[in-house]
């Protein structure tokens, strides 16, 4: 049986007085943690252990106010090259090319085809 703890996770807990935070699981020391904005890492990252709870670590990633800007932005938290985990964070209007946009489109686009192809067969049968 493997360990669960032998690849890291992070588990987000809570974004609360601007601040991201989660629990990193992981077998030994925890790995340092970067977050990333658009390529740049941001300040103040803190992984601390949790007491009690071996292979468990407190993660808290203040969340600068440079980055909430209009539309969506995404945070990647990685050790190393690999991403544990990523927060959105959406502001001002939505845009046009805003994911959550499309797939109100296609969701429409979709009822739109499914209701002619019902009356499509609806018309071959009869």
């Amino acid at each position: 049986m493997t360990d669960p703890t032998a690849t890291p996770s992070l588990t987000q807990t809570r974004i609360a007085g601007g601040v991201w935070e989660g629990v990193l699981t992981v077998a030994g020391e925890a790995p340092p943690i970067q977050a990333l904005h658009q390529g740049r890492a941001l300040e103040g990252v803190e992984v601390t252990p949790l007491p009690g709870k071996p292979g468990r670590h407190a993660v808290r990633v203040p969340i600068p106010a440079a980055i909430l800007t209009e539309g969506v932005q995404t945070v990647l938290l990685q050790a190393g090259d690999t991403v544990l985990a990523q927060f959105s964070l959406i502001a001002g209007t939505p845009l046009d090319d805003d994911l959550r946009a499309e797939i109100g489109l296609l969701r429409a686009e979709l009822d739109l085809l499914k209701r002619a192809f019902r009356r499509h067969c609806a018309e071959t049968q009869a």
